[in-house]
């Protein structure tokens, strides 16, 4: 048999070659796993994008739908503000050039809110205890003439 003298520095170089070549295995398994994981990112994106691809298509297609109506709302709109200024305009002008009108428009005006007023006094009148509405008699009230 033959016995091979090493010494201290060949003892040391077979453990760093060994080190090193448990270091290169445990990488190479690193890269593989994550060779791997980028593979399987990859088909869910792909997968990810073939089932977004159709709602978004749907979504642009709905945005298109509902924007029609939108705008004819807004043109119905417009074209009620223009109506509502024009008319204003037309009764200001009206106005303006007819001090009559003014007076029966005042007229009307106060009318109506006597009007109001008196049927917010009657409108307790009837009820248990309320003396809105009623005319308080009193004891000279049929001797007297107006």
């Amino acid at each position: 048999m033959i016995i091979a003298h090493i010494s201290g520095g060949g003892i040391a170089a077979i453990i760093a070659a060994s080190g090193l070549l448990i270091i290169a295995i445990a990488v190479a398994y690193a890269v593989i796993r994550l060779g791997r994981a980028i593979d399987e990112v990859g088909s869910s994106i792909k997968a990810i994008t073939a089932d977004t691809t159709p709602l978004l298509e749907e979504a642009t297609t709905t945005v298109r739908l509902v924007n029609g109506p939108l705008q004819s709302v807004n043109n119905i709109t417009k074209a009620a503000e223009d109506l509502t200024v024009k008319l204003s305009g037309a009764a200001s002008n009206f106005v303006d050039k007819n001090g009559l009108a003014l007076k029966v428009l005042g007229t009307v005006v106060s009318a109506a809110t006597s009007k109001h007023r008196g049927k917010k006094s009657g409108s307790n009148a009837g009820k248990k205890g309320s003396t809105r509405g009623k005319a308080k008699r009193s004891t000279y009230d049929e001797d007297e003439e107006f």
